[in-house]
C-alpha cells in the first residue's frame, strides 16, 4: 500500500514511479503528487517545495505524469480487508496534517472504521482512541544507523490512526527510511527502519540544481 508522495521533492522521480508501478499495490494521491501532475496550484506550497514540483514535473516522462494524474483520492478500502481504510491526509480532508493526538482525536472519534492508515507527515507511528481517551505512541529504536524493527499489537475495541512514515523524506529526526508492515490476522504492526545510500540521494539533488535545503535536511530527518 503507498499512502501517496511519490514525487514532489527528489531528483529522480521518473525512477521511483516506475518503482511504485513496477511494485502495484494499492495507492492513494498525495498532495505532491497532485501538484507535480498539475491537478492542483503550486501556490499552495512553500517556494522550496514549489520549485521541486515544477522541476519534478518536468522531468517525468508523459506516461508517467498521466499515471499520477489518475491517483485515486482516499479513502481507499479493500474488500479483503474489512475495518481498514487509507489515505494521504485524514479520512475527510486529504491534505489535513494529523501531528498530535489533539488533531488526530476528531478522525478518530467521527470514523467508522477502527483502523486508519495515513501519510502526509513523514512522522511514522500511531495515535489510538480507547475508552473516550487518546494516545500517541511512536516506535523506540536502539540505534540510528541499522536495520531495526518495532512491533505492536494492536487491542481489539480501540480505534488507531497509523503513519508507516516516509521512505524518501522522513521528519522524525531519525535519517532511514520508514515503512510498516501489518498482519491483518494477528493484528501486529511492524515498524521498520532501513539506512539507503543517503550521500547518493544528495549529490543527485545537487546535481540537478534543486534547493540545496532538500539534500542537507535528508541527514537530519527533518
Amino acid at each position: 500500500m503507498n499512502l501517496g508522495d511519490i514525487v514532489g521533492y527528489g531528483a529522480s522521480p521518473n525512477e521511483v514511479t516506475a518503482r511504485a508501478r513496477e511494485l502495484g499495490g494499492t495507492f492513494v494521491r498525495g498532495n505532491h503528487d497532485k501538484v507535480v501532475a498539475g491537478l492542483e496550484d503550486v501556490q499552495s506550497f512553500n517556494p522550496i517545495a514549489g520549485l521541486a514540483a515544477l522541476w519534478n514535473r518536468e522531468q517525468l516522462t508523459a506516461d508517467n505524469l498521466e499515471w499520477l494524474k489518475a491517483l485515486p483520492q482516499g479513502p481507499i478500502n479493500i474488500p479483503e480487508l474489512p475495518g481498514l481504510q487509507f489515505v494521504h491526509g485524514a479520512p475527510n480532508d486529504e491534505d489535513q496534517y494529523v501531528v498530535s493526538i489533539q488533531e488526530a482525536l476528531h478522525p478518530l472519534i467521527e470514523s467508522t472504521v477502527g483502523l486508519t492508515f495515513f501519510g502526509h507527515t513523514h512522522v511514522q507511528g500511531t495515535f489510538l482512541l480507547r475508552g473516550g481517551f487518546g494516545e500517541a505512541l511512536h516506535p523506540m529504536y536502539a540505534s540510528i544507523g541499522q536495520n531495526e524493527t518495532c512491533d505492536f499489537s494492536l487491542e481489539a475495541g480501540a480505534n488507531y490512526m497509523i503513519n508507516p512514515g516516509s521512505v524518501g523524506q522522513p521528519r522524525d529526526g531519525d535519517w532511514r527510511a520508514a515503512f510498516a508492515l501489518f498482519d491483518s490476522d494477528k493484528r501486529i504492526l511492524t515498524f521498520c527502519r532501513v539506512p539507503y545510500d543517503l550521500r547518493s540521494a544528495q549529490e543527485k539533488i545537487f546535481a540537478a540544481n534543486l534547493p540545496q535545503r532538500l539534500a542537507t535536511r535528508l541527514a537530519a530527518g527533518r
